[in-house]
């Protein structure tokens, strides 16, 4: 994990530091590891000073979809300096936040969470006031070797009510928008694809049209691809059901028949890309229903530094790549295939939107000379991209919310609020900055300076 200066200075200097300071006899940073919280509320006019930087440990998922030892990005990220380590399970996501499920932390025993709630004013008034006293945000980098699970992420009300029912799998009650920024080439499926599309599926691939049923693909071939609307989302609901619902027995055989006819196939001609993909998924989660289902998605393929933003009740799945990945505080997934893990096949189905459109592709807009903002349609988040190449500098103005910084590659030197000295910034190193406190980073080294922010929607804060 990235390295905390917090975390080897004196006991004394890390609670100034880290605004823990002895009110009314707290404990320090012994006994309970932090302090009670300070006597100021967040709208007081004379708030304790915040830290302008505090330098985050952030944790690893290690799924079994993850790339693996040196050639996953996060294993790269959050093992920064470690030599000679031979461990090749697979690094698959770097979580930069609070939530609970794999929070961030300041020091050995102070979690950003922690450190957050007693000092409500880094999130600033409005941000606290909204979400009520929490990061709103979950940032974080994700390296796809194989594809994740066919899923969809619940709104606000079903978040809740999904959470109510089983909360050993849907773990908090909020809802789940995200937006994935692409460091590498990244593939996607991602939304139902358009209703010609869908009717060449069903001419042309027998094996999907025999899991759906001749009545459910004859409404869809009858609809006339002008028409959309509440109908077509009947006829598509009905038939994506019929397939998801169909047993292991048939998926499997209609799998085998697929894979049969495409070898044959592929001697006389080329392949679409879309067969190839499904190929691809059959071999990485063999005879589930998810590679057939791809036939009804959008294929999506990003560039580096294009985004793909994806709300809730859509269905989508990572395929493969490298990206940037910030969503609301949610740790909230319906799944339903290409996974092992529990599927809840009826509440996806039923959940989905069905809206028939090619997903929009975000390519950032420029902000200042070498930033460049994604802005999604949720409040809780932004991302911003800084390349600064060598001997530039820039500088965040203060905005009256957080901010996570990730250094993806290079270095140089930050520095943040009233802070008289600069931080030496590295690849791998990731830092907290609380509202209202302004940042500037300048390149060391011959190497351009690679950062990606993440903080809250600016149009919420304006």
């Amino acid at each position: 994990m990235a390295s905390s200066t917090a975390a080897s200075a004196p006991a004394s200097t890390l609670e100034r530091r880290l605004c823990l300071g002895g009110r009314r006899g707290g404990m320090g940073l012994g006994g309970l590891g932090l302090l009670a919280p300070p006597d100021v509320a967040v709208d007081d006019p004379t708030p304790p000073e915040m830290p302008g930087l505090l330098r985050l440990r952030c944790a690893v998922q290690h799924y079994d979809w993850g790339r693996r030892g040196a050639d996953s990005l996060v294993a790269r990220l959050s093992r920064r300096g470690v030599v000679g380590d031979a461990d090749d399970r697979p690094f698959a996501e770097l979580w930069m936040g609070t939530h609970p499920a794999a929070p961030s932390s300041l020091a050995p025993d102070v979690s950003l969470r922690d450190w957050i709630a007693r000092n409500p004013a880094a999130l600033g008034r409005a941000v606290a006031a909204r979400w009520g006293g929490d990061l709103p945000f979950l940032f974080k980098v994700l390296s796809v070797a194989k594809a994740l699970s066919i899923q969809a992420h619940p709104d606000r009300e079903l978040a809740a009510a999904l959470h109510a029912r089983r909360p050993s799998t849907y773990r908090d009650g909020n809802h789940k928008p995200e937006m994935a920024v692409a460091v590498t080439e990244f593939h996607a499926l991602c939304g139902f694809a358009v209703t010609k599309e869908l009717k060449e599926v069903l001419r042309t691939v027998p094996e999907v049209q025999e899991l759906v049923g001749k009545e459910e693909s004859r409404k869809l071939l009858s609809v006339k691809e002008q028409d959309g609307g509440i109908g077509v989302r009947t006829y598509l609901k009905s038939a994506f059901t019929k397939l998801m619902v169909a047993s292991d027995e048939e998926v499997s055989e209609a799998i085998s028949k697929l894979k049969s006819r495409l070898s044959g196939e592929s001697k006389v001609r080329t392949l679409t890309k879309k067969e190839q993909l499904v190929l691809s998924l059959e071999k990485q989660y063999p005879g589930d229903v998810g590679v057939l289902a791809a036939f009804f998605l959008n294929y999506v393929k990003l560039s580096p530094g294009e985004a793909l933003y994806v709300g809730s009740n859509e269905p989508h799945a990572y395929l493969s790549g490298e990206c940037i990945e910030c969503m609301a505080t949610s740790d909230n997934v319906v799944r339903a295939g290409l996974t092992p893990k529990y599927r809840d096949v009826q509440t996806l189905c039923s959940m989905l939107t069905y809206n028939q459109t090619f997903p929009e592709v975000l390519h950032g807009v420029p902000v200042q000379p070498y930033v460049t903002r994604y802005t999604p349609s949720t409040d809780e988040f932004e991302v911003d991209r800084y390349l600064l190449p060598p001997g530039k500098s820039v500088t965040m103005s203060p905005v009256p919310g957080p901010s996570i910084f990730l250094v993806m590659t290079g270095e140089g030197e930050i520095q943040a609020g009233s802070m008289h000295d600069s931080t030496k910034a590295k690849e791998g190193d990731i830092f907290f900055v609380p509202a209202h406190t302004e940042v500037k980073l300048l390149t060391s080294g011959p190497r351009s300076l690679q950062l990606y922010r993440s903080g809250v929607n600016s149009r919420f804060l304006s």
